[in-house]
């Protein structure tokens, strides 16, 4: 009789048995589906991140890109051109010596002194040379110089008057303390060129 009741359920328990195997392989695979879902959904966020990223940097160099061309338009509006050398192919400090020869000459012509004068050709931090830097050279030129009001007054006329672009970056004038009709000055100009 053992037998007979036992065969009774010998089929619930095989379907029990595969349906549980099942279940455990189905269990088995769903895990591994997820991970690996998982797994995909980040690569996913950390690509549309990096992509994000990207796209922010595209739009600053437009912006940059932008404010650059607005600042060679608005050059070429101010009626001024820029130096341009008889020859071409030179290095910075050639092509720029022509246009610091002119500044010179304005200089001895109003009888100023020169104390010093300290060059940097192609500043890493100028606009232009950022921007468009194939294009042309740039010279900062740092110089002291000792000069009475009037004189000073007539330079900077010429030199506002001077026929190529330039750009002049800051003036401090301090009054000899032994003489107060002697200035002493600090002036930063920057002289550009087209290469």
């Amino acid at each position: 009789m053992d037998n007979e009741k036992l065969k009774q359920f010998i089929l619930p328990i095989v379907v029990l048995i595969i349906g549980l195997s099942l279940s455990f392989v189905l269990v088995q695979k769903s895990v591994t589906v997820f991970q690996s879902y998982s797994g995909h959904k980040k690569d996913v966020e950390t690509k549309q991140t990096q992509i994000k990223d990207k796209q922010d940097k595209l739009e600053q160099y437009k912006k940059d890109a932008q404010k650059e061309a607005e600042k060679i338009k608005e050059t070429k509006e101010s009626g001024k051109p820029f130096y341009k050398p008889i020859e071409s192919g030179m290095d910075s400090e050639a092509v720029i010596a022509g246009e610091f020869a002119e500044i010179l000459q304005l200089i001895r012509a109003n009888q100023i002194k020169v104390r010093s004068i300290k060059y940097d050709y192609d500043p890493s931090d100028d606009a232009f040379v950022q921007g468009a830097g194939a294009k042309y050279n740039v010279a900062r030129l740092n110089t002291e110089m000792i000069a009475n009001y009037t004189n000073y007054d007539n330079f900077l006329k010429e030199l506002y008057k001077h026929e190529h672009f330039l750009d002049i970056q800051s003036v401090e004038i301090v009054p000899y303390r032994k003489n107060k009709k002697i200035l002493l000055i600090n002036f930063k100009l920057k002289l550009y060129a087209e290469k």
